[in-house]
């Protein structure tokens, strides 16, 4: 007698509530806001561009923008989470965690995801020009399950400019918690989606931000341009080196300036806080940034450009290389003159930079309307998320 027909049962998909949409912003808050400055004044943009005329070495800058470009497109073959932390509040954390999520989204093919992991009261939304937050990482860990494609996950995420995808930590509730169960859920069930996941921790030693450092490829300390942040982050450095000596070549330590003149000797600071093989990068000064709200990057200043770029670069190289012991590919390092300087045109929301998207559509029932879609693999990608191939390597034409 032929056998009874074996059914599969059909994966069961937890719901719970639908969060309602929360305003980052109360609206009668809005005319707080002033008109938004470029990072650099007239006199800067001026000086530089008659210092350019005279002096500059147009191979020199060429060169240096390949490299950077090629660091920051490196294919990947496993997804690759980098997580941004500091030992205090206002060191600019979510800043650089947005300008690391933009940089991803603006120079790679494959879909870049920024998640908050600093639920109470975080920034990164603010950052990166979201007007409202519904789902959040505890609302998705509920549902998500391996059936979903990355056309039913973008539904529950919130697009930011360059084509990527952002989770929000909560609804801005004084009091909300992401414990680590749900952290190690959303992190473990996003993986294979992204190929590029920038993680905005909580401020150190809190539980979720200790587990990211010990569960990412990567890590990114943000310091005060200060004496008294370098020594706290000094301290931070030498205690990750106690868990495991391993981790600091995967660390990359960056020197947050808050104000235009921090007194801070630079070169003493960077020898300071390399012992033991982190890597440390300037974030200069920027009115932009500092006056807070979403980052627009056409109001970048060029510097503020060039070090977004040169540390996303070297954050990268150390997510695939894992490790000093391997060779780092296009790599950047603190000593190389000119090192992650773009083109005068590129950043972000410079004409013919972008890569093109298609917007995917929602297939699961009552799935909730999705925002611009995800990036499309480029030609010539041997890897899952569209990274580059011999044919699409960045040294063979034009920086994106």
């Amino acid at each position: 007698m032929p056998s009874a027909p074996v059914h599969t049962p059909t994966p069961v998909r937890r719901s719970g509530p639908t969060p309602v949409s929360v305003p980052l912003m109360p609206p009668e808050l809005d005319a707080l806001r002033s008109k938004p400055r470029h990072g650099e004044s007239v006199a800067q943009r001026a000086g530089r561009a008659v210092r350019r005329a005279i002096a500059s070495s147009p191979a020199a800058e060429t060169a240096s923008v390949t490299q950077t470009a090629y660091a920051i497109q490196q294919p990947v073959t496993t997804g690759r989470q980098i997580s941004v932390s500091s030992i205090r509040g206002g060191a600019g954390k979510s800043t650089v965690a947005a300008l690391l999520a933009l940089t991803y989204a603006h120079y790679r093919a494959d879909p870049v995801l920024a998640i908050e992991a600093d639920p109470a009261l975080g920034t990164l939304p603010h950052r990166l020009g979201a007007r409202e937050v519904r789902w959040s990482g505890t609302d998705l860990a509920q549902i998500v399950d391996p059936s979903m494609l990355i056309t039913d996950l973008t539904g529950y995420l919130i697009p930011f400019p360059g084509g990527g995808w952002l989770l929000p930590g909560s609804q801005g509730a004084i009091g909300t918690r992401l414990d680590i169960d749900t952290y190690r859920v959303v992190m473990t069930s996003l993986r294979r989606y992204f190929a590029t996941t920038v993680v905005d921790c909580e401020t150190l030693p809190a539980e979720v931000a200790r587990t990211a450092l010990v569960t990412t490829q990567a890590r990114v300390l943000v310091s005060p341009a200060t004496p008294e942040g370098v020594a706290a982050t000094r301290s931070v450095l030498d205690w990750v080196g106690g868990l495991h000596p391993g981790m600091l070549p995967t660390t990359v330590v960056v020197l947050s300036h808050v104000s235009p003149d921090s007194g801070l000797e630079l070169r003493k600071a960077t020898e300071h806080l390399g012992i033991g093989g982190a890597t440390v990068l300037p974030l200069p000064y920027d009115r932009h940034l500092a006056a807070g709200g979403a980052i627009r990057t056409e109001l970048l200043g060029e510097r503020t450009l060039q070090a977004a770029a040169r540390i996303a670069a070297e954050a990268m190289n150390r997510a695939v290389s894992r490790g000093p012991g391997r060779q780092r590919t296009g790599g950047t390092t603190p000593e190389t003159p000119g090192a992650g300087r773009p083109a005068p045109d590129a950043h972000p929301s410079a004409p013919g930079h972008a890569t093109p998207y298609a917007a995917p559509s929602a297939s699961g029932p009552g799935h909730p309307a999705s925002g611009p879609g995800h990036p499309m693999p480029g030609p010539g990608s041997p890897t899952p998320y569209g990274g580059y191939s011999a044919a699409a390597h960045p040294h063979d034409g034009a920086p994106r």
